[in-house]
């Protein structure tokens, strides 16, 4: 199944020229997850490849106004485009006091809302996978999110199932998908004969704003990729600290004890171009990339070579993916 991260908005605090607010889709098959609607999200959506799709769900970790402004605008377009599917706002406490007020701004609605406040410990089951919520260190209430799927079944051993003799066929089908099968001779063969070892499912973790934090290392442990802030770079350390926010460096130094695959570096302060970033990130930890807005991370599977950058990913949409020559793997200088 595809999975995908698409980056709508990198900045920090405040939109650029050339970054938008924070905003970041997840793409899993035919579903839409959208953490943090900055300002402008919806035209970031408008502008890529993706489209202003009618969202089922948005996912807030925080009620600072650079990762919510962007709402209320975007739920009055459903509205006057006569939406009239509900849509789920998922937060940590006060989503609904924050609506209180916001319901000022977007008034009536064609269609339902749905408010959940979420914290720390809490979990989101899904079909394949489940929504992790964890504990950040940002002064204010505040929450990151995981996404973490099932594990999956081990590889079929095709020698193995010609030694038992199971046909080609549907009974080969049913033992993948965990089934038991019985053979035209009575014998039942279980998925355990003829299946490896169950494989990992993929783990994606959005940190939203935070200073460095041992549940945050925890709760990220393992990641295929890890989207953490990186407000400022190690000259700006003490501020970082005073606003409670992460540098470049903390964050790599949690991707490193986390054991990722993958660290991806937003909300960047407009001061810091996305290469210096990744430098000081990449000092001690390698597997570093600065995504710009409409960039997209593929997360494939660890035996089909793991998550990659693809500079305008949703620029270029899936179906007109850039050449190999034009997508980024790890450790390159171009990927900041």
């Amino acid at each position: 199944m595809d999975l995908d991260l698409v980056f709508l908005g990198t900045s920090g605090s405040m939109p650029t020229g050339f970054r938008g607010a924070p905003a970041l889709l997840v793409r899993r098959g035919g579903e839409r997850l959208l953490f943090d609607c900055g300002e402008g999200t919806q035209r970031q959506l408008l502008l890529s490849s993706v489209g202003l799709v009618d969202l089922a769900e948005v996912f807030l970790t925080h009620y600072h106004a650079d990762h919510y402004l962007g709402l209320p605008g975007m739920l009055k377009t459903f509205a006057l485009r006569g939406r009239e599917q509900p849509i789920t706002i998922y937060g940590p406490p006060g989503l609904r006091e924050l609506f209180g007020d916001l319901r000022r701004i977007f008034g009536r609605l064609t269609y339902d809302y749905r408010l959940v406040e979420l914290r720390p410990g809490d979990e989101l089951a899904r079909v394949g996978y489940r929504i992790q919520v964890f504990p950040v260190l940002h002064g204010v209430r505040a929450a990151g999110y995981a996404i973490v799927e099932d594990a999956r079944p081990g590889r079929f051993d095709v020698r193995r199932a010609d030694e038992l003799g199971v046909p080609a066929g549907p009974e080969r089908g049913a033992l993948q998908r965990g089934e038991h099968v019985t053979l035209a001779d009575g014998r039942i063969i279980t998925p355990d004969q003829v299946l490896g070892p169950a494989r990992r499912g993929r783990k994606l973790a959005i940190t939203g704003d935070t200073a460095p934090s041992s549940e945050v290392v925890e709760a990220v442990r393992g990641a295929d990729v890890l989207v953490h802030e990186a407000t400022f770079l190690e000259d700006e350390q003490g501020r970082a600290r005073e606003t409670m926010h992460s540098t470049a460096l903390d964050a790599a130094l949690i991707a490193r004890e986390a054991e990722v695959a993958l660290l991806a570096l937003v909300h960047l302060s407009n001061r810091y171009l996305g290469r210096d970033a990744a430098r000081e990130a990449r000092s001690v930890f390698e597997p570093t990339v600065v995504p710009k807005d409409f960039d997209t991370i593929d997360v494939a599977f660890e035996e089909r070579g793991g998550p990659r950058l693809v500079k305008g990913g949703a620029v270029y949409g899936r179906a007109q993916a850039p050449t190999a020559e034009e997508t980024v793997t790890v450790g390159e200088e171009g990927a900041a």
